[in-house]
């Protein structure tokens, strides 16, 4: 049974919104070192045959997710597994919470690489309300800037969207059909290991990842959910298999629906002509979208 903390009924107020804006331009700064394991991790996990990670090798897009984990105490754990709201991010009221989007700029001259130590410097840009048709939304946007010793490596805009529960009679946003004739294609099963250890490399305690009683029962969901970052890796990946050499400058992608483990899905890749761009995007079984993206290459 949902627990009160959980129903996410109550509206945001104005004086409770003005609380959690008070988080506007709030910093945190991080050092991390880009060590091996990781990148062995990721590789087995998107069944890779990659070559041993030596220092020196350059980081592919999005694997800096590996690194600059939480690490909360198991005391400091919220009931949906993540740490207690406040902090570094605002302590929004609402029980769920999704990583919504991304844009992401690489300093092609100056990637991140295995055996060095970067600094992650963090801002709180936006805290956004609005008012949804199934209750309220609150958007959190936050910034990251990656620099090793020679400067800025990677800039990053992380999208976080916190919602209210579901409620009975809630209506259902139409969804989107996902183009099925792209040029690149391939099937991936999220079943149960899969999603175990990408939250192990990722040190995610969602609890919407693994624990089925309590994303079907307390949250509503049909079944676990797949890691938004880790369709957005996969996405990147396909491409990377597609064109091994290709160098991606930018990056976004946006979640448009989400995806549970009960069914494979695809990931879909379409180059543009001039050869500057690759637009990615995912569909579940059905043939609804559940995220798009686009890349551009150097």
């Amino acid at each position: 049974m949902t627990s009160p903390d959980l129903l996410g009924t109550r509206a945001i107020d104005a004086a409770q919104l003005a609380h959690l804006q008070s988080w506007l331009g709030r910093t945190e700064t991080q050092t991390d070192v880009i060590a091996p394991a990781p990148v062995r991790g990721l590789a087995a996990t998107l069944d890779r045959d990659d070559d041993e990670p030596a220092p020196g090798t350059a980081l592919p897009p999005l694997w800096h997710w590996a690194y600059f984990l939480p690490h909360a105490r198991q005391s400091e754990i919220g009931p949906d597994g993540h740490a207690r709201r406040g902090g570094f991010l605002p302590p929004v009221p609402l029980p769920r919470r999704m990583w919504a989007g991304g844009r992401f700029h690489w300093e092609l001259a100056n990637p991140l690489r295995v055996g060095e130590t970067v600094q992650r410097r963090s801002r709180i840009a936006s805290v956004t309300h609005k008012a949804g048709r199934t209750g309220d939304l609150l958007f959190v946007q936050v910034e990251h800037r990656y620099s090793n010793e020679r400067g800025v490596a990677l800039t990053e805009a992380h999208d976080i969207v916190y919602r209210a529960a579901p409620r009975p009679g809630d209506p259902v946003p139409p969804p989107t059909p996902a183009g099925q004739d792209a040029a690149w294609q391939r099937e991936v099963v999220p079943d149960d290991v899969l999603l175990f250890r990408y939250s192990a490399l990722t040190f995610n305690g969602h609890r919407i990842h693994y624990d089925r009683p309590y994303v079907t029962e307390v949250e509503g969901y049909p079944g676990l959910v797949v890691h938004g970052p880790l369709i957005a890796t996969l996405l990147l990946d396909l491409l990377r298999r597609q064109m091994p050499d290709a160098a991606v400058a930018r990056f976004e992608f946006k979640a448009v629906r989400p995806t549970f483990d009960l069914h494979p899905f695809r990931l879909h890749g379409e180059p543009a002509a001039d050869g500057r761009g690759v637009r990615l995007w995912a569909s579940d079984h059905e043939g609804w979208l559940t995220m798009q993206s686009t890349a551009t290459l150097a």
